[in-house]
């Protein structure tokens, strides 16, 4: 398969934490031949502390407008690549609009159970530190989907497929379509 080297936009991947953006994104990234940047990496890089930390000392919504921060920064910049954004950045109206400007948006979409298997006893996961995080996935999976599919392009369905498979069928897509 021909790779694609210039993209003519960034592509973002959204979608509900333990989708698979992060690691699509880095295969993707080399099958590409073009950058990926993870904003809640560079969120944690510019606050010197973990996004556990930034909830716990200063709160969700501190924490949200710093994504937003980050993304209005990443799209301001010109050049192209591929960008992993935090599940809960759609949510936000601002985010999901600079989402669709700033590039080809793919929603990864996962069912709560694939998310509870892929991230029990996960710690570093904040909004998981409940009682019965199977149902907190499912609260807000539930709560996010209509924000998630507003601003999606593609959806791909990523349940029964590996990173490699999705980023095989991105990439072709994006030859395709880029």
């Amino acid at each position: 398969m021909e790779q694609v080297t210039k993209l003519k936009r960034n592509v973002l991947l959204i979608g509900f934490m333990g989708s698979g953006k992060t690691t699509v994104g880095r295969k993707l990234s080399w099958k590409l031949r073009v950058p990926v940047e993870d904003t809640d990496s560079l969120i944690e890089q510019k606050a010197g502390r973990t996004i556990m930390e930034i909830f716990q000392t200063e709160g969700e919504e501190s924490f949200r407008k710093m994504e937003t921060e980050e993304l209005r920064e990443i799209c301001g910049r010109n050049y192209r690549r591929i960008l992993s954004v935090g599940g809960g950045t759609p949510v936000r109206e601002e985010n999901r609009e600079l989402l669709k400007k700033c590039g080809t948006v793919i929603y990864l979409r996962v069912k709560p159970e694939t998310v509870y298997e892929r991230l029990k006893g996960d710690k570093t996961r904040p909004l998981l530190q409940t009682e019965n995080p199977l149902e907190r996935i499912r609260e807000l999976i539930k709560a996010r989907e209509r924000a998630y599919e507003e601003c999606a392009d593609v959806i791909l369905d990523v349940d029964d497929l590996d990173a490699e498979e999705c980023a095989d069928r991105l990439a072709r897509w994006l030859e395709v379509n880029a």
